[in-house]
């Protein structure tokens, strides 16, 4: 008797749910508990900005989306319980931001997330 394969972290989906104007699959990716931690000129490394939770994480995810903008995963990399990917956007203005996150993964599902993004001023 086999054992069954423990679930895994879905580029494809990540795609979709990056490049999507619904936040609702990118969201999907991440655990109940999962922590996400932001870096940025206002949220400094010190200092920063941390959601904890699917519906705080959720909520951050429906203000972005709710935005006149486009998303483009540049590159991604998963290997066992870890990822790490490239983020580029654009506002509808022309304001770009790129951004760089580091996943740790649980049965398939984002645990920790840290991004650090920057933006045109």
């Amino acid at each position: 008797m086999g054992t069954a394969a423990e679930p895994a972290f879905d580029r494809e989906t990540l795609r979709r749910g990056l490049e999507g104007e619904n936040p609702d699959i990118l969201l999907s990716l991440y655990a109940d508990d999962a922590k996400f931690r932001i870096v940025d000129h206002m949220t400094q490394p010190s200092h920063p900005k941390v959601l904890h939770g699917r519906d705080e994480i959720g909520r951050m995810l429906e203000d972005v989306y709710s935005r006149d903008m486009t998303h483009k995963l540049e590159r991604c990399v998963i290997q066992g319980d870890e990822a790490a990917y490239s983020e580029s956007c654009e506002y509808a203005d022309g304001v770009r931001v790129l951004s760089e996150s580091m996943l740790s993964l649980r049965n398939g599902k984002i645990a920790e997330q840290t991004l650090v993004q920057a933006w045109d001023e």
